[in-house]
């Protein structure tokens, strides 16, 4: 079965704010940490799928540690920033989850690659730069738990517990970026569909 969307490039987290070596050093990263895994992967792999060599590496980031927490802070603040975004589109608490949902779970299908390092390769964080990210999630985390209270207090969401119910919320999104590519059957917006309309259920959404 043949996708029905591109992947998100993951050029479109570095916009052109930094100097073009490192953006390359950035891509070479991703594309190793990818194919390799983190452990796996050296310096010199990264400098050499830049074009440049490991002394040139040096000058722009200290090690291939600095590279993961550069590549993982900007992942959990892009997921942030459309994560709030979509809370702010209005609505009821109903139709914020949906918009919520859709948009998270579509994030991680389009970015899946970079989805996989920055959800999967934190244990690999230095604990300074581990500490940033958890503060990311834990927003996410917190962003999420908001509007599953608000719809409890509107007798719109059952759940026992709503830290463990935005947990869950989440951990469904990020699973996506674990088996998402470009062979999938579903696009990225149809897959949010579907993951709103689940989530919906699972918080016990009326109907």
């Amino acid at each position: 079965m043949s996708t029905m969307t591109t992947e998100q490039h993951p050029a479109d987290l570095w916009p052109g704010e930094r100097p073009e070596a490192a953006r390359r050093l950035l891509l070479a990263a991703v594309d190793s940490f990818a194919s390799r895994g983190y452990h796996a992967t050296t310096t010199r792999d990264i400098a050499t799928a830049a074009g440049m060599s490991p002394a040139a590496l040096y000058i722009h980031y200290p090690s291939k540690a600095a590279l993961l927490a550069e590549i993982s802070r900007h992942g959990h603040a892009a997921t942030l920033a459309l994560v709030e975004e979509a809370v702010a589109h209005g609505g009821d608490p109903l139709t914020r989850m949906r918009h919520l949902v859709e948009g998270f779970t579509a994030w991680h299908a389009r970015g899946h690659t970079v989805g996989r390092i920055v959800n999967y390769e934190l244990r690999a964080l230095p604990p300074e730069d581990f500490a940033v990210v958890a503060e990311l999630r834990r927003r996410i985390e917190d962003t999420v738990k908001q509007v599953i209270e608000d719809g409890v207090a509107a007798g719109l969401f059952e759940v026992p517990e709503t830290r463990t119910a935005a947990r869950a919320v989440t951990s469904l999104g990020i699973d996506v970026a674990r088996w998402y590519n470009e062979r999938s059957s579903e696009s990225p917006e149809q897959l949010g569909q579907r993951y709103g309309e689940l989530v919906l259920r699972m918080l016990g959404a009326p109907g």
